[in-house]
C-alpha cells in the first residue's frame, strides 16, 4: 500500500515560470481531489492528489519522501521538505476511523517531520519551498463548511451555551497543518517579500472564510496565525481590516450567523492597540460602522466581552469617541430584550468611568431619559442595573455636577417606583438614590417633587375630561332612535 501511495507522487516536469505565476489561486480547481472530507468518494481506496504542475519534478526527482531529514545530505534538505510536502498534499476521509490507517499514520508522522524541521529554522525558505508550503496548506486546510451545520451556535442567542462544540475529526492532521503554517509565517527564514506572492489576498479570505468552523480549536489556531500575517505582512493590513469588517457587516445586517466573531474580535482588540494616534479616519469610520452595529444581533452575549474590550480600547486612545459610541448604544437599544438591556447598562457604566466632562455633556440628556426607563422597567433586574450606577464614585461625581439637568429627567422614574414598583429590592436601591439626591441638594429635589406634583395633577385633570367626554358621548349615542338596518351597539364605559 506504501508503495502505490508514493506513486502517486507526481512525477511529470514542467515549465520554470510556473513558479513566477502571481496569479496562483488556492480558491480555484487547480487542487484536484478525488476523495473528499465529507466522505463522498467517487472511487474507493483513492487518494487525493494535488496537480502535478505544482512540484517541479526537477527538485523533488530522485528524492525519497519517507527518508528523514537527519539522514539527508545538507544541499538536498530543502528537496526532501518539498518532497515530504508533496507527500502530505493527499487528503483522507476521516469519517471512517477504519478506513487508510496506516496512511494516515504515514502522513501525521510526515507532517510532525515538516513541523520539526520548520521549527529547526533552516538557513532560508527557497521560492519553491514557500509555494510547496501553501500548496500543502491550501489541500488541507481550505475547504467548505455545510450550511446546514454552520454557525449555529451564534445564531442561538447564546441559550444554548451550554451544548457541547463539534469537533473535526481530521482535527489530528489539520491542528499539525496548522502548527507548520503559523512556524512558517513566524520563521526568521521566511522573506516577507517573497512570501507575499503565495500568502496573497485569496489565500487570506480562504483563511478568513475558515472562521466559519465550528470546531473551537480550529478557530484558536486561527486567531494565532491571523495575527502573525498581520504583523507580518504589512502590506495587507488594510486588507485585512477591511475584510474582517465586510464579515461583520454581513454578519450583523444580513445572516446573524456566524462561528468566529468572538476570535475575529479578540484579533482587531490587539489591532487597536496598535492604532497610531491621532485615529485615523477610516478607524473612526470602523467603529461606528462595523463595532457598534455588532451590538443589534439577538447573540451578544456570545461577544459581548470580546466587543466591550474593543469599545473600551478606542475611547482609551481618543476619549472623546465616548460619546458617539454611546448615541450608538442608544440607537440599538434593546428595548424588549431584558437580558441585552443588563449588558447594555453594564458597559455604559464602563464607558462612563473614562469620558471627560465635555463628552458627558453632550449626551446626558438623551442617556439618562433612556437611564430612566430601566429604573421603571418591570423586570428587577434591569432596574438594580440602572439604579446601582449611582454606586460608582465616577459617575456619581458625572451626576452631581450636572444634577440640575439629570434629576429632573430621572425624578418621574424615581417616584414612580417609590409608589408602586414590585420588588422590594428595587424599591430599597431607589429609595438609596432618592436620599441621595436631597443630600446632594435638598432645594433641588424639592422643586422636581412640586413639578411632579403639579404634572399628576394636570395628568389627573386631563383624564377627568376625558372620561367626562366619553360619558357625553355614550350619552348622546343613547338618546339617537335606531332606524332602517342600523345594528344596536352596547357602550360600555371602561375607566380606571
Amino acid at each position: 500500500m506504501l508503495k502505490q501511495l508514493l506513486g502517486k507522487l507526481p512525477r511529470k516536469s514542467v515549465k520554470s515560470d510556473s513558479l513566477e505565476d502571481p496569479s496562483n489561486d488556492f480558491s480555484n480547481g487547480g487542487i484536484q481531489r478525488t476523495t473528499s472530507l465529507n466522505g463522498a468518494s467517487p472511487r474507493p481506496n483513492t487518494v487525493k492528489r494535488t496537480s502535478s504542475a505544482v512540484f517541479p519534478s526537477s527538485v523533488i526527482a530522485g528524492i525519497e519522501p519517507l527518508l528523514p531529514f537527519k539522514d539527508a545530505p545538507a544541499s538536498e534538505k530543502m528537496s526532501l521538505f518539498i518532497s515530504k510536502l508533496s507527500l502530505c498534499c493527499i487528503v483522507f476521509d476521516f469519517n471512517d476511523p477504519t478506513k487508510n490507517t496506516t496512511e494516515k499514520d504515514l502522513k501525521r508522522l510526515t507532517l510532525l517531520e515538516l513541523l520539526d524541521f520548520v521549527a529547526s529554522g533552516p538557513p532560508r525558505f527557497s521560492e519553491p519551498a514557500i509555494l510547496a508550503l501553501c500548496k500543502m496548506c491550501a489541500v488541507n486546510l481550505f475547504r467548505v463548511f455545510p450550511h446546514n451545520s454552520r454557525s449555529s451556535r451564534s445564531n442561538s442567542g447564546g441559550e444554548n451555551d451550554d451544548d457541547e462544540p463539534s469537533f473535526d475529526p481530521a482535527w489530528p492532521h489539520l491542528q499539525i497543518v496548522y502548527d507548520i503554517l503559523l512556524k512558517f509565517i513566524t520563521s526568521s527564514s521566511v522573506e516577507a517579500k517573497v512570501a507575499k506572492k503565495y500568502i496573497n489576498r485569496s489565500f487570506i479570505l480562504r483563511v478568513l472564510d475558515l472562521y466559519e468552523s465550528e470546531d473551537p480549536r480550529e478557530r484558536e489556531s486561527l486567531k494565532a496565525i491571523m495575527h502573525r500575517i498581520y504583523g507580518k505582512f504589512m502590506v495587507y493590513r488594510p486588507f485585512i481590516r477591511k475584510s474582517i469588517s465586510n464579515i461583520f457587516y454581513r454578519f450583523v445586517f444580513e445572516t446573524e450567523r456566524h462561528n468566529g466573531i468572538t476570535e475575529l474580535l479578540e484579533i482587531f482588540a490587539s489591532v487597536i492597540m496598535g492604532f497610531a494616534l491621532p485615529l485615523k479616519e477610516e478607524h473612526k469610520i470602523f467603529l461606528w460602522r462595523a463595532l457598534i452595529p455588532l451590538h443589534k444581533p439577538k447573540c451578544l452575549g456570545v461577544y459581548f466581552q470580546q466587543l466591550s474590550y474593543c469599545i473600551t480600547q478606542f475611547i482609551e486612545k481618543d476619549p472623546k469617541l465616548a460619546s458617539t459610541v454611546i448615541r450608538g448604544l442608544l440607537k440599538y437599544w434593546p428595548i424588549t430584550n431584558s437580558q441585552k438591556e443588563v449588558m447594555f447598562l453594564g458597559e455604559v457604566e464602563e464607558i462612563l468611568e473614562a469620558i471627560n466632562m465635555a463628552e458627558f455633556q453632550r449626551v446626558m440628556v438623551p442617556l439618562f431619559w433612556r437611564i430612566g426607563c430601566c429604573i421603571n422597567s418591570s423586570h428587577f433586574q434591569v432596574a438594580e442595573r440602572a439604579l446601582l450606577l449611582w454606586n460608582n464614585d465616577q459617575i456619581f461625581n458625572l451626576i452631581a455636577h450636572n444634577r440640575q439637568v439629570i434629576l429632573p429627567i430621572i425624578f418621574p422614574s424615581l417616584e414612580m417606583n417609590v409608589q408602586c414598583h414590585w420588588n422590594q429590592s428595587v424599591l430599597n436601591l431607589t429609595l438609596n438614590v432618592r436620599n441621595v439626591f436631597i443630600e446632594m441638594d435638598n432645594m433641588l429635589f424639592l422643586d422636581c417633587h412640586a413639578r411632579f406634583l403639579e404634572e399628576q395633577e394636570k395628568q389627573t385633570l386631563a383624564m377627568e375630561k376625558r372620561k367626562e367626554a366619553w360619558d357625553r358621548l355614550e350619552n348622546a349615542a343613547s338618546l339617537q332612535p335606531m332606524s332602517g338596518n342600523t345594528t344596536a351597539v352596547l357602550v360600555t364605559s371602561c375607566h380606571d
